[in-house]
């Protein structure tokens, strides 16, 4: 017979993420759904207040678009219940992220056909924000090669 106790993990209140993927580099620009990419990150916290509270709608991981330094979405990670002896946890999160526009460097419309910069590229820069308030890191993603025509 053996036995023991599961050691809690030794996680900061902070949380801390980490990117894991994309599912593709490359997409369409639009401005609703033309085409979309999932985006999946890792994340550990210490005191497992990770998530919004039941009902509520606040969004808590926010997503940067590096070309412009400009929020592009923000996304709420459901409530993550506390299980047994700690608090802590940790998990994947996989979003859904829809098309964006591309920028054009001579000033023509965004989100409009272009035979003159038929790519463009965008990254993002991602952080999370637990119920305390606490911001985890940042981290960005590899560069999404956007197809303007």
């Amino acid at each position: 017979m053996v036995s023991g106790c599961i050691e809690p993990p030794d996680f900061a209140e902070v949380p801390k993420i980490e990117f894991v993927s994309l599912s593709k580099d490359t997409r369409r620009q639009g401005l609703f759904q033309q085409d979309s990419v999932y985006v999946t990150f890792a994340f550990e916290d210490g005191d497992g207040d990770i998530g919004r509270e039941d009902d509520a709608e606040e969004n808590n991981v926010f997503f940067i678009d590096t070309r412009s330094g400009q929020l592009d979405n923000s996304f709420g990670v459901p409530y993550i219940p506390p299980q047994g002896s700690s608090n802590g946890v940790e998990g994947t999160v996989e979003i859904l992220l829809f098309s964006t526009c591309c920028i054009y460097s001579n000033g023509q419309d965004q989100c409009t056909p272009s035979t003159i910069q038929p790519y463009d590229s965008v990254s993002y820069e991602i952080y999370m924000v637990d119920r305390a308030g606490n911001e985890s890191n940042r981290i960005t993603t590899p560069a999404i090669t956007l197809l303007c025509q």
